[in-house]
């Protein structure tokens, strides 16, 4: 059985980055929540305080926060090859 993970995205809607890291999880198969911080005030509060960072993406795996697009990280976290 495969195991569902819980993966979301902080993002903006401009954010070249942002595009790579959902390109990345869409060519893995991986189902996402993209949260857009430039338009909801509250979850760009609750990115920066569980990153610690004002910039995006910011991506939750798990529960373990990954800064940036890092697809190595992404790789890790998701137990791909």
């Amino acid at each position: 059985m495969v195991k569902e993970h819980k993966v979301l995205i902080w993002r903006t809607v401009q954010c070249p980055w942002c595009h790579k890291t959902e390109e990345f999880l869409n060519a893995h198969k991986i189902k996402f929540k993209s949260i857009y911080v430039d338009k909801d005030v509250k979850a760009a509060q609750e990115m920066i305080r569980k990153s610690g960072q004002m910039g995006v993406p910011v991506t939750e795996i798990d529960g373990k926060i990954v800064v940036g697009y890092d697809p190595e990280t992404f790789k890790k976290l998701l137990n791909l090859k």
